[in-house]
């Protein structure tokens, strides 16, 4: 049969790659090996498999796959996205410095500033990369790394890929892309120069809450081998089951985005008309500061929105507990609509005085819009903002 790289179609990798058809039953859908050991023809002699914590072929297929969706070489499977966030940054030593987007995931926060600075001797700067002078002026001759995350969680804020790229690699610096909230699909970071790409498979890769993963995608043959070497030696991998989930969840993603994005977009449109609304980010809107931006590295919009509710937490409480098919809960990306608070739950870990500055605020709402009917969340949303009290002026 042919291959998936014989084909151009994103569609097509998404589906095939990395997952020929079974050599010996026909079967069409790549199997799931549970096995933790391989045998071995002699010591030292095997089928491209010895222990299932190495290589596993579920995982491999699945790994291949992303690679193929992300335009890299090489993919590599977490068991989760922060267990791949840890295993990257045993890149580097103590001494080296990475600058950081401020605007960052919660537990990406947590993890740099309150468990690795403190212990490796890693320095951090949270900086606002989209400022030039504050990026130039953040990198020191220790910088080995930019990391970005774009759009931002969750203040979708975006920043420019390709010319961050080119001023790091001046430098010889590392630059990262976390693309969790845009996907494979909306989103290729290393055609715009990045060179390693993030993701929580959690959220849109998978996009049915019920695996926890994280992966990561490179075109880099050196850092492909030092993190297999890391992946191998640290041990924080994903189950077989895990990876037959997220590759099937990964052969329906171009699907699913698009009916995220249609949703989100018609929602972000109501929202900003709405009198009870002070603000929606969405980087569909031409009232987003990056809208430009936006256009020139993406291929939509994903389906994030966060707002800014008129009034306070009591506002946003009534507002939240109010709604019914968007549910109250942590993480995004899913089939289902979520509805989220970051001060008090995916960003509570982050200090009080640095989210007053990022904008993460008690009015701050953040909603991952699902692929239900359009009318029924439009209606959803309007019989839960009926319930917030006007804010007098």
């Amino acid at each position: 049969m042919a291959h998936a790289e014989d084909f151009a179609g994103w569609a097509t990798k998404a589906i095939h790659a990395g997952q020929p058809h079974d050599p010996n039953t026909g079967a069409v859908i790549f199997p799931i090996s549970v096995s933790s050991t391989f045998a071995q023809a002699s010591p030292g002699v095997n089928k491209g498999f010895e222990y299932a914590r190495t290589g596993n072929p579920t995982r491999n297929a699945f790994e291949q796959c992303v690679a193929a969706v992300e335009g890299g070489k090489h993919g590599l499977a977490f068991a989760s996205g922060l267990a791949a966030t840890t295993t990257l940054l045993h890149l580097f030593s103590s001494g080296d410095h990475i600058v950081c987007i401020d605007d960052v995931y919660g537990g990406t926060n947590r993890y740099f500033n309150r468990i690795c600075a403190p212990h490796s001797g890693i320095k951090f700067s949270m900086v606002d990369v989209n400022d030039p002078a504050k990026l130039e002026e953040a990198i020191t001759p220790q910088t080995k790394l930019i990391w970005l995350e774009t759009p931002t969680n969750p203040t979708l804020k975006i920043c420019d890929i390709r010319a961050i790229a080119d001023r790091a690699h001046k430098s010889n610096i590392l630059v990262l892309v976390d693309n969790t909230f845009m996907s494979p699909y909306f989103q290729r970071p290393l055609e715009l120069g990045a060179d390693i790409v993030l993701h929580s498979v959690t959220k849109f890769i998978n996009g049915h809450s019920d695996v926890v993963m994280g992966v990561i995608a490179t075109n880099s043959d050196d850092l492909n081998k030092r993190l297999r070497f890391l992946q191998n030696g640290m041990g924080a991998v994903p189950s077989p089951f895990d990876c037959f989930l997220a590759m099937r969840g990964l052969k329906t993603l171009h699907v699913r985005m698009r009916e995220h994005e249609k949703n989100a977009m018609a929602i972000a449109r109501f929202l900003e008309a709405h009198p009870k609304i002070e603000k929606v980010i969405y980087p569909g809107l031409p009232s987003h500061p990056q809208h430009e931006i936006a256009k020139k590295q993406m291929s939509g919009f994903g389906g994030m929105i966060t707002i800014y509710l008129k009034g306070g937490l009591d506002e946003s409480r009534i507002f939240m507990e109010n709604l019914k098919l968007f549910a109250l809960a942590e993480s995004l990306g899913g089939v289902e609509s979520l509805v989220d608070h970051p001060g008090i739950m995916t960003h509570a870990s982050v200090p009080l005085e640095q989210r007053a500055k990022l904008g993460i605020k008690d009015n701050l709402i953040r909603f991952s819009c699902g692929i239900e009917d359009l009318n029924d969340l439009i209606a959803d949303l309007t019989q839960a903002l009926n319930h917030v009290p006007e804010k007098k002026a």
